[in-house]
């Protein structure tokens, strides 16, 4: 019976991993409300939660805008984004996407 429930949390935990993204984050001043956790991404649906991990800080938010277009990067983030992950002093940051 262990064996089973060792290799069900593994089965989960692999499949949420396959999902996962790391790259090159930046922030703009996204579209919608302010201090809105918003951020743009090239191919996941709008609507879609996104969980943003920079160094010891996760955030989740919302996918409203598509984007971004400079080569290297896979997420573009809210300034209210930025400023919970701590990233505005640097602008870009190596981040994980979930």
């Amino acid at each position: 019976m262990r064996i089973i429930n060792v290799c069900a949390a593994m089965l989960l935990l692999g499949s949420s991993l396959a999902h996962a993204e790391t790259g090159l984050a930046s922030y703009y001043h996204g579209i919608g409300k302010s201090r809105e956790m918003t951020c743009a991404h090239r191919s996941r649906p709008f609507g879609t939660r996104l969980r943003v991990t920079h160094g010891s800080h996760t955030i989740e938010c919302r996918v409203n805008d598509r984007g971004p277009f400079i080569r290297g990067r896979i997420i573009d983030v809210s300034t209210s984004v930025a400023r919970a992950l701590g990233m505005m002093g640097a602008g870009v940051v190596w981040v994980v996407v979930e």
